[in-house]
């Protein structure tokens, strides 16, 4: 059966598409719109992109697994019939509203979310087969079945937490004996009063509060919380406590006043001093519900998403505090995973979790957008604006990049997540601090992090102290680790102020070209570590198409850009 999963909520919207148990894309809307953060509606743009890839049709679609996300009013059925006529009459007028499912079913006490919602019309708009089954997924399920699917745990700890959904902010469950185990968080939360308890919440007020875009530039903040103190964690402190349970709370009456108290503290205060007390407060806080959860559940593994787990910082805290053998940190946490894990939520209830668990596949790599192959070097060889400048892609870059250059690698499939993990990101050297600098005023980017580095697995014991427990989380940059001490003047433009780093560690099999580049430069310059940052500019979304890499390249964003094929500059680029 090909399944479509779909989020349409009001940010980072997104489709995948399976053929039964195997993926065959995953597409953020962002990443065709082009409109950074694109959500509030259903990603018909992200869907069609998916059927493209894996060169099949609406009509060949046999369920549906959606995320209780935004949806045009007309696709709503329980509302009383006054309320039908006025949304009929609003959209004939061309103002058509959308409405959260989420909402809806907490307005009106319902978990039924296919029973309230107009499958047959949807079916019928979107061109798929009148049979195709349409499935509702709990959000919070949806961010943690991945934790389990991709890794072969035999146990684990699945932990979830962001800004909210379906409800709450939080969801703990126990992976043990091939049994799901739900403490926190499901489906009978919807019928709950909302409970005001969420740090990821309190850390978007703290970005909104220094001037940054809430649910975007969160990473800002957790770069500039090393430069400072935490002067107001304990103003902060004193409004959440963990339960016995792990379960978090807060006294906050509403989530305005939260905002308005961090706002408050907020005022007059060093932005460093800001950023430092709130990402000490989240770490400690959910550091003390795991624990809690832990010490009541000993468990050896952990699984982490949703989006508040993009935070770097606090997954080393996690893996390195807790009595753990392995971390992992689904690697598209944020809301675009969502629509991976609707389908996963899906088969689970059609086919038990006997089956389930024996359809398990580790996740290797997020290559599954577009695999343009051989258009990138038809684009660059047919544009006078551009020359090849070295045939050999392996050779050729590795020679620039120890020159000092910054080259683009343009290869495979666009990743599925937040990270730029070798198939759409740029290199250039770790020695140069300054490279900080240059390059972020190229990208137009004002980061307070360092780039992030990549190293290949044989080599990453020998830069950073990584270990075991964290290994996993580091092939996708979702967590840091300490930088060994005789490499950290070595390699400057990827250390931070505390000394430890974001790696990336790749593998050969994963990404040939890539792997292949790194390991010429490190016979070059004795450095087995290179810059690998996003292929994009500041708030643009990570780049797609070939056009869009050859105008990066014209626009003078990086020198060069190396495909399978070979390596292409600007004319009179040398």
């Amino acid at each position: 059966m090909l399944i479509l999963g779909i989020n349409s909520g009001s940010h980072d919207a997104c489709a995948c598409l399976f053929e039964e148990y195997r993926m065959l894309a995953a597409v953020p809307l962002e990443r065709v719109t082009r409109k950074k953060g694109d959500g509030g509606r259903i990603p018909v743009e992200a869907i069609d992109e998916c059927l493209a890839i894996a060169g099949r049709k609406r009509a060949e679609i046999g369920a549906v697994a959606m995320a209780r996300g935004m949806f045009p009013t007309r696709l709503f059925r329980h509302f009383p019939p006054g309320r039908h006529i006025a949304f009929e009459l609003r959209r004939r007028l061309g103002r058509e509203r959308h409405k959260y499912m989420e909402n809806e079913c907490v307005r009106y006490g319902r978990t039924d979310s296919a029973a309230m919602f107009d499958g047959k019309r949807f079916k019928r708009e979107l061109d798929l087969a009148p049979g195709a089954a349409i499935a509702f997924c709990n959000h919070h399920l949806a961010h943690a079945l991945p934790c389990v699917f991709h890794t072969g745990w035999p146990e684990a700890l699945l932990y979830t937490a962001d800004g909210g959904g379906d409800n709450v902010q939080y969801s703990m469950r126990l992976f043990r004996d091939g049994k799901l185990t739900e403490l926190y968080g499901g489906e009978a939360e919807l019928k709950q009063p909302r409970r005001v308890d969420s740090l990821g919440q309190a850390y978007a007020y703290a970005t909104e509060a220094l001037g940054f875009l809430p649910f975007r530039h969160e990473g800002k903040v957790t770069g500039l919380a090393a430069f400072g103190k935490p002067t107001l964690y304990d103003a902060l402190l004193k409004h959440f406590r963990v339960d016995d349970q792990g379960q978090i709370h807060s006294d906050y009456p509403s989530y305005p006043a939260m905002r308005q108290h961090i706002f408050d503290l907020a005022q007059g205060a060093r932005r460093e001093d800001v950023s430092a007390s709130v990402q000490l407060l989240l770490e400690n806080v959910i550091i003390d519900s795991v624990g809690r959860i832990l010490a009541r559940h000993p468990l050896r593994y952990l699984g982490l998403s949703g989006g508040v787990f993009a935070n770097v910082r606090l997954n080393q805290r996690l893996a390195e505090e807790l009595p753990l053998d392995e971390v992992f940190v689904y690697p598209s946490m944020s809301d675009q995973g969502l629509a991976a894990g609707a389908v996963l939520q899906f088969l689970l209830e059609r086919d038990g979790m006997e089956r389930w668990l024996a359809a398990r596949w580790p996740l290797q790599t997020l290559y599954y957008g577009r695999d343009f192959n051989g258009a990138i070097d038809a684009t660059f060889d047919r544009d006078p604006r551009f020359n090849r400048v070295a045939a050999n892609p392996v050779a050729g870059a590795a020679e620039l990049l120890q020159q000092g250059r910054i080259v683009a690698i343009y290869v495979k499939g666009m990743e599925y997540g937040p990270r730029a993990l070798g198939a759409r990101s740029i290199m250039a050297s770790a020695l140069d601090a300054d490279i900080n600098r240059t390059l972020n005023d190229r990208l137009s980017r004002s980061e307070f992090m360092p780039f992030a580095p990549v190293v290949m697995d044989e080599d990453v014991e020998t830069v950073f102290d990584l270990g075991p427990v964290k290994r996993r989380a580091a092939s996708f940059m979702t967590i840091t680790c300490r930088v060994r001490e005789e490499w950290r003047t070595r390699i400057p433009a990827v250390v931070h102020v505390d000394g430890t780093a974001r790696p990336q560690v790749i593998e050969r099999a994963q990404n040939r070209l890539y792997y292949d580049i790194l390991a010429a430069y490190k016979e070059l310059s004795g450095v087995p570590v290179l810059i690998n940052t996003s292929f994009n500019v500041h708030e643009e979304p990570i780049i797609n198409s070939p056009d869009e890499c050859a105008r990066a390249l014209a626009d003078g964003r990086v020198d060069f850009v190396v495909t399978e094929g070979g390596v292409y500059g600007r004319g009179g680029a040398d």
